[in-house]
């Protein structure tokens, strides 16, 4: 599985039988080189799990919603993987990982930068709203306390939790593990940015003036 939606790059291998066993995970934590980072940490669960690409029977990837590079890097290459191996590719929410196995009704919460957040709302692990991204100000909702690395960033009015504060290679494996099961049709991943992008095209040149 990969996911790279929040400053957390992850890498992992699974084995989906009755229950979800983690062969290898990988986790670096850097917001800025989901590029540099991504390939050797596949290839170091690879090795650690004692697997070869080959040996893959699906890709599960975080499909956000998560800062555009970052998340386009794990999309890509996950799509990349799966189309190479003739492999069907399976989509998992970044917060629903996230929030994959809390307790009580929890704000989950990671960074969307430009001093913003991506969140939503869980009861008992189960999404009740979002995924949505505003100012910490401006999150308002029905729920005991924050979860995440986002909700240690600014002062949302609850409690926040130690921990998780990524989604861990196990909740996206569970959460895909049905599908995995009954060899469910390959999903499109489509990435959920919530915003346009920073950077944008130019615009046509200005025309000189005579």
């Amino acid at each position: 599985m990969i996911d790279t939606a929040t400053p957390a790059v992850t890498a992992g291998v699974l084995e989906v039988g009755e229950s979800v066993t983690v062969l290898a995970e990988k986790v670096t934590v850097n917001g800025k080189a989901h590029g540099e980072l991504l390939a050797p940490s596949i290839r170091l669960a690879l090795s650690e799990a004692g697997f070869v690409t080959k040996d893959l029977k699906a890709i599960v990837a975080g499909v956000g919603p998560g800062p555009f590079t970052g998340l386009r890097v794990g999309l890509v290459t996950a799509t990349a993987l799966g189309h190479a191996l003739g492999i069907p590719t399976y989509a998992v929410g970044t917060l629903d990982a996230l929030g994959h196995g809390t307790a009580g009704r929890l704000l989950v919460a990671t960074d969307a930068r430009r001093k913003e957040l991506y969140f939503g709302v869980y009861a008992d692990g189960v999404p009740v709203s979002g995924p949505s991204v505003a100012k910490p100000a401006d999150i308002s909702g029905d729920y005991e306390a924050a979860v995440g690395a986002g909700a240690h960033l600014y002062p949302l009015g609850v409690p926040v939790l130690d921990e998780p504060l990524y989604p861990s290679v196990r909740a996206f494996g569970e959460l895909a593990a049905e599908r995995i099961r009954s060899g469910a049709p390959d999903e499109k991943l489509t990435p959920l940015y919530l915003r346009r992008p920073d950077a944008v095209p130019p615009g046509a040149p200005r025309t000189p003036r005579g």
